[in-house]
């Protein structure tokens, strides 16, 4: 690893800074991750749920995609980690790396950190530097430790992402219907998300895959951008960069210093010492000679320098404004507590530390065992339910209750052919208990009457709003006001379980009747 190919400005960032930084890298080489993401994480979907059909739970492969998460994430950090020095891998490099990259770690990764809320940033830890036992625990919480809280929003951050985006992709079908027919079709998507049918889950099984492989590299590379930030901040990385900038650059300007120098010191004439007299009484020892110490009678810079010489007061002011400066020389005030006597000896503390002790063991003791106490009576609740619940799981299709069907039947009214005495019938359902199936045969049986005194034809399925509107052909004022509140009636029962009192519903029966010629010769209307 080379500092000085990174590609990026290295420099102290916050937190979030960093992981728009990782971010923006992914989008930087979006293609060099993604065309390996789509050719190794496409097969393994269309084999678990070819496997997942073969033995009729298709709702498994989706969970087993979300499991192997880490599995994948191991392209967009491998491409971000060799493009970050300046060297992108083609497609083919990282789709044959994937064999050997990081494979030890993998159990770990698939197991016990599966659901570790800071896996983007663990994973370039443990796959780059490849430390292993205490080394890399000791690097995990040296570079994890201070951003654990950021990894973790940024985990549930993309988690709502993904469910934004997961969602956004269903109901995009809703723009391709029209509004007349739109609350049939939500009505009829939901019902086939209900059924969780094979194909059902299969196609969620895909959309889950299509919203997991547009965000699972940015949260990939978010992780290695805090990752990044993290070594620059107990590494200095951006102090190393510029230290070797200027040791380029100095390198660079010191060769023809020396050449000059050189060249300088060829032309000095060489000096020779001369003595007054000769050395001749050298031999003879003689006595050290002892030169007087002159007395320092002041600065002698203006002996030196002469008319050249300069006041440096400003210079000296100058340079104590400097270090009077905050960033120079920063100042802090600390307040703290101190006693009002000092010199009085604190009190003893009375209680007795292996009574404290023996509580807390005892606490937790009582606290473990307790707490599988808990567990195993959930396991124990969960294996005598069982039988109840079991089934619903193996089959989802059976959820529906009666109750549903029976609301299925009364909103398709179409099913069974009209009596001859619709109030009869109506008031028999009615006093049997069975008030939606009384106000269904109205509802029915007022369409019935509006199609034939309107001359209007109806779609199958028609809705209650495309009937309102059929209704308006209707010559009689009367007519409409009756048959719109059949519908309003109607609907409230269907769709808001709001039942008319007997009252209510008699008066309705009566105008029905009336509006519409149900009423027989010696049948109170």
């Amino acid at each position: 690893m080379r500092i000085e190919d990174l590609t990026v400005a290295l420099r102290p960032r916050t937190a979030w800074e960093a992981v728009e930084l990782g971010t923006a890298l992914v989008r930087r080489h979006a293609g060099a991750v993604w065309k390996p993401w789509l050719l190794l994480s496409l097969p393994c979907l269309l084999l678990l749920n070819a496997l997942c059909w073969a033995i009729g739970e298709v709702w498994l492969a989706g969970v087993l995609m979300w499991w192997l998460k880490p599995l994948f994430d191991r392209i967009p950090l491998y491409v971000l980690s060799r493009a970050v020095f300046g060297h992108v891998p083609p497609v083919r490099e990282t789709v044959r790396a994937q064999w050997r990259f990081g494979r030890r770690w993998l159990p770990a990764y698939l197991t016990w950190r599966r659901l570790s809320p800071v896996r983007a940033v663990y994973l370039p830890i443990d796959l780059l530097e490849g430390g292993s036992g205490e080394e890399a625990r000791a690097r995990r919480r040296a570079l994890g430790s201070p951003v654990y809280g950021v990894g973790s929003l940024v985990l549930l951050v993309f988690a709502h992402f993904e469910m934004a985006l997961l969602l956004g992709i269903v109901f995009t079908v809703m723009l391709f219907a029209p509004n007349d027919l739109l609350q049939e079709t939500a009505a009829r998507m939901w019902n086939v998300f209900e059924s969780q049918q094979d194909w059902v889950q299969a196609v969620e099984n895909v959309l889950f895959w299509t919203a997991t492989s547009v965000l699972e590299p940015f949260y990939v590379g978010a992780g290695f951008g805090l990752y990044l930030n993290r070594r620059t901040e107990i590494e200095a990385w951006d102090i190393e960069m510029v230290l070797r900038r200027l040791r380029r650059r100095l390198t660079q300007a010191v060769a023809p210093l020396l050449v000059l120098c050189a060249l300088c010191l060829g032309a000095v004439p060489s000096a020779r010492a001369q003595d007054d007299e000769p050395f001749a009484g050298a031999a003879t020892p003689t006595a050290p000679q002892v030169q007087p110490v002159r007395p320092r009678t002041g600065s002698t810079l203006d002996e030196v320098f002469g008319p050249q010489a300069v006041d440096d007061a400003g210079w000296r002011q100058a340079v104590k404004r400097a270090y009077e400066d905050p960033r120079v020389s920063p100042k802090r005030t600390v307040m703290q507590w101190v006693p009002k006597d000092p010199d009085k000896e604190d009190e003893q503390d009375e209680r007795d530390p292996q009574a404290l002790s023996r509580f807390g063991e005892w606490f937790a003791t009582i606290g473990e065992y307790g707490l599988w106490i808990v567990v195993a009576a959930l396991v124990l609740a969960l294996l005598l339910t069982a039988p109840r619940w079991l089934r619903w799981v193996r089959d989802p299709a059976r959820r529906k209750g009666s109750d549903d069907a029976e609301v299925r039947r009364e909103v398709q009214p179409e099913e069974a052919p009209l009596p001859d005495d619709i109030p009869t019938a109506a008031r028999r359902l009615w006093q049997a208990g069975r008030e939606r199936d009384a106000l269904a045969l109205l509802y029915r049986a007022s369409v019935d009457a509006m199609t034939r005194r309107a001359q209007v034809v109806l779609v199958p399925g028609a809705t209650e709003a495309q009937t309102l509107r059929a209704s308006r052909q209707l010559p009689a004022e009367a007519d409409r006001e009756a048959f719109a509140r059949v519908v309003r009636v109607w609907q409230l029962a269907a769709y808001a379980h709001g039942l008319p009192a007997g009252e209510e519903f008699e008066e309705l029966l009566a105008q029905l009747s009336q509006r519409f010629a149900w009423a027989r010769p010696g049948v109170a209307a």
